[in-house]
């Protein structure tokens, strides 16, 4: 059986429904593409997601819901003075805005179990993980997770890196410029978002930010341009621009990258053309933002497949 595994951090959701009143949820970056890659891979692909919670009841909770999304779970550490982090959307006049508590948050030991994280990477076909995956953890311990992953990568593994950033999760802008080296040189397939290029790194064309990461390594880059055109390279293809999806009205952008890493990763698994699979990609992330929240079933309903 061929696997996929994304790695991260996914936390409880309180998500604002009236004056004082919230709806729980599950939600991270790296899970939903996870999610996303279970519905698009085939039977004969696994897919997990390695993280690390609590031993509360939140935690197990948290876990029931991934097992039933049929993410497999074995590939989460447990600890027992730790629990999961949380975050709170509050809407103020149409806006949205977030708080986060991550303070006891397990996922940020990540790293601290080298065995078991080679031990989850092992005969793994693709990993992915993202900018928050590493801007989580301790900055001594991003060396060991992408130490880690290159083991992986050099016994046969692809790795997808997404790096979307949260600014509040790094020490500072040099820290998130030398984070997000270090995640891509870690990959072959680097998935950038050229709006937080330009402001991160002064870049003045998408053509800059795929040269950086073509020159860090990596195989493969995809530079998104939110509804603008896709700017792809292939070191074995060269350069190609992909219009986008038109989208008459978008609803929610939420996990737009997300899903779009997804519809991807799953076309270059099952053997498409690079440029095929970004397009199936687009495709995906375009229905996406046209509903509302992270996860949309009803994208595959009725057996569709997007």
């Amino acid at each position: 059986m061929s696997s996929f595994i994304a790695l991260g951090e996914i936390m409880v959701e309180l998500a604002q429904t009236g004056e004082a009143s919230y709806r729980r949820g599950f939600a991270g970056d790296t899970f939903n593409t996870a999610w996303y890659a279970r519905r698009l891979l085939p039977e004969d692909w696994s897919v997990s997601y390695g993280t690390c919670v609590g031993e509360d009841a939140v935690s197990d909770e948290m876990l029931a819901f991934i097992a039933a999304q049929r993410v497999d779970i074995t590939t989460i550490r447990r600890l027992q003075d730790r629990t999961v982090g949380l975050y709170m959307i509050s809407l103020k006049d149409g806006e949205r805005s977030f708080s986060y508590w991550r303070g006891q948050s397990a996922a940020k030991t990540l790293a601290d179990d080298l065995g078991w994280l080679d031990g989850i990477l092992k005969g793994r076909e693709m990993i992915h993980f993202s900018a928050i995956t590493l801007a989580i953890l301790p900055p001594e311990k991003r060396e060991y997770f992408c130490g880690a992953l290159t083991r992986a990568r050099q016994k046969g593994a692809i790795v997808a890196f997404d790096t979307n950033l949260r600014p509040r999760l790094w020490e500072g802008p040099e820290a998130m410029r030398k984070g997000l080296m270090l995640g891509a040189r870690t990959a072959d397939i680097v998935l950038p978002s050229f709006d937080e290029e330009e402001a991160l790194f002064g870049d003045t064309s998408p053509q800059q930010t795929l040269a950086r990461y073509r020159e860090a390594g990596a195989e493969l880059v995809a530079v998104k341009q939110g509804g603008g055109d896709l700017v792809l390279w292939q070191r074995d293809s060269g350069d190609a621009v992909i219009p986008p999806v038109r989208v008459d009205t978008v609803v929610d952008t939420t996990a737009a990258g997300d899903s779009f890493a997804a519809g991807l990763l799953a076309g270059l698994a099952t053997g498409k053309p690079a440029g095929d699979a970004a397009q199936d990609a687009m495709a995906l992330a375009a229905k996406v933002i046209q509903s509302t929240g992270a996860l949309v079933p009803a994208i595959f309903e009725n057996g569709g497949e997007q």
